[in-house]
């Protein structure tokens, strides 16, 4: 009996300590422009009390949001990714301006397209958030758009 409740307490105990924290949900989709043009759109659902930093940030602050897509012969991307306004702040933490988001955000990357069979943009996001009193490690997302 004693060799349970000890086994039980220590399952306990790791179990609270192995709960990993994913604040930010990202899903993919696309909007077609044109016969020869799609916009692919990245949104990030972000928990309540955590904000998602912006493409944009200063030197010596927190890891921008990063988004990297793979080359494909298929497709040409147009311009830059391109995101909401989002809030700016004085950061006490960083002890500078920023600019993050807070509930949701949505990305937009134009390509035009070089084909006109369906086929698949292979992209990653890097990215950081925080709380008040916390911030996560970076993190990369592999994310897929299907053109159809």
């Amino acid at each position: 009996m004693k060799n349970i409740l000890i086994f039980l307490t220590f399952f306990t105990f790791f179990k609270s300590f192995s709960q990993i924290l994913e604040p930010v949900k990202w899903t993919t989709s696309i909007e077609k422009t044109s016969d020869k043009e799609v916009i692919l759109i990245t949104t990030a659902i972000i928990k309540a009390n955590w904000h998602l930093y912006s493409q944009n940030v200063p030197e010596d602050g927190p890891i921008p949001t990063t988004f990297s897509f793979a080359g494909n012969k298929n497709y040409l991307k147009k311009g830059n990714n391109l995101e909401e306004k989002g809030h700016t702040i004085h950061d006490p933490v960083f002890d500078m301006t920023i600019k993050f988001f807070e509930k949701e955000a949505s990305f937009r990357q134009k390509i035009k397209l070089k084909s006109n069979k369906a086929f698949k943009v292979n992209a990653s996001v890097e990215f950081m958030v925080c709380d008040d009193s916390r911030c996560l490690a970076p993190t990369e997302i592999d994310l897929i758009f299907n053109i159809k």
